[in-house]
């Protein structure tokens, strides 16, 4: 068995601004796992916000290597005693699944439980702007998306949605403060939020300050994205957010993403599935855990200027079950 990584550089078709940061591009670390003359394949791009950056996922993917190339075996279960949570053992995990599917002559999805895949509708993502400007960029992609997710994060937020509604008066819409907000804010703006149909809210407040959403008693559920991870996090989440949002990248693999969504069920909790930028080769395993989950938010392909070959393509904002080709 043996592994080698590489990290790659996407550009985007325009800036993507969220309330902490602004992305250029989309850089990524790919995988790939050979054994008996056969190649699986997986990519991250870590968790940015932690320190997970490419550069690190790569120190962590060369010393995995160098135990395969002592005559280590690796399987996923010996993956997640190998390393944390995070880009890196994402992306070995999703490559193991892509081999063992080869190796089987069977489906990642079939080996999962969850075959046969069918069609998911993703939420589209207007990154934050101008209310005029992400109004207007609504109205030309009203005809096309049927759900828009929308990223705010200061004063303009409630003129943005309005902005937002008033173009696209039928669309889904949600909405990411991205840790942006005050619980006064969050307070102030729900019962507006909720008049202009907005079906969810990510991640209001800071990171450490979920206690005070057991003051929250707004209408627009709250749904739990940077201060969640994995199954250690749920006790955090629960009686705080109705939903948690699960991505690969935070949780290290699609081997975790299927038990954190079994767990998370158990204890009420309501599920999307987000991702980090990247390719639809960081897209398609996530794909089969979308296929439980009300809210799919696994848009990120759709900034890049150039997809990998065999991409999703998503026309008019739908996923339709790749071919092997491309993963698992």
């Amino acid at each position: 068995m043996r592994l080698t990584a590489r990290g790659k550089v996407h550009a985007l078709i325009e800036p993507f601004v969220i309330a902490r940061k602004t992305y250029t591009e989309a850089l990524v670390v790919e995988v790939r796992i050979e054994a008996n003359g056969m190649i699986g394949r997986g990519e991250a791009a870590g968790v940015d916000y932690r320190g997970d950056t490419p550069d690190e996922m790569l120190l962590q993917l060369r010393d995995l290597a160098k135990r395969l190339d002592r005559g280590e075996i690796l399987d996923r279960a010996t993956l997640a005693r190998r390393l944390p949570a995070g880009g890196a053992r994402n992306a070995v995990d999703c490559a193991l699944w892509d081999l063992e599917a080869k190796r089987s002559g069977t489906t990642a999805a079939a080996r999962a439980g969850v075959a046969p895949l069918r069609p998911i509708e993703t939420f589209v993502t207007l990154g934050m702007d101008t209310p005029a400007a992400m109004g207007a960029k609504a109205a030309r992609w009203a005809d096309r998306y049927g759900a828009l997710k929308i990223k705010l994060g200061d004063d303009d937020d409630m003129a943005r949605l309005e902005a937002i509604r008033a173009a696209a008066p039928v669309a889904r819409l949600i909405a990411d403060a991205n840790q942006g907000w005050t619980l006064a804010q969050l307070n102030d703006r729900a019962s507006r939020m909720a008049a202009l149909g907005v079906e969810l809210l990510e991640q209001p407040l800071p990171v450490g300050r979920d206690d005070e959403l057991l003051d929250y008693r707004g209408a627009v559920p709250l749904c739990a994205d940077e201060t969640f991870d994995d199954r250690a996090d749920l006790d955090r989440v629960v009686g705080r957010y109705a939903f948690c949002n699960i991505k690969l990248d935070k949780c290290g693999g699609l081997t975790e993403a299927l038990a954190l969504a079994r767990a998370a069920r158990e204890r009420g909790l309501r599920l999307m599935v987000g991702c980090m930028e990247g390719t639809s080769l960081g897209v398609a395993p996530a794909l089969l855990l979308a296929q439980s989950c009300e809210i799919v938010d696994l848009d990120c392909p759709m900034q890049l200027v150039r997809d990998v070959d065999g991409g999703f393509g998503y026309q008019d904002g739908w996923l339709r079950p790749n071919g092997p080709e491309l993963w698992g």
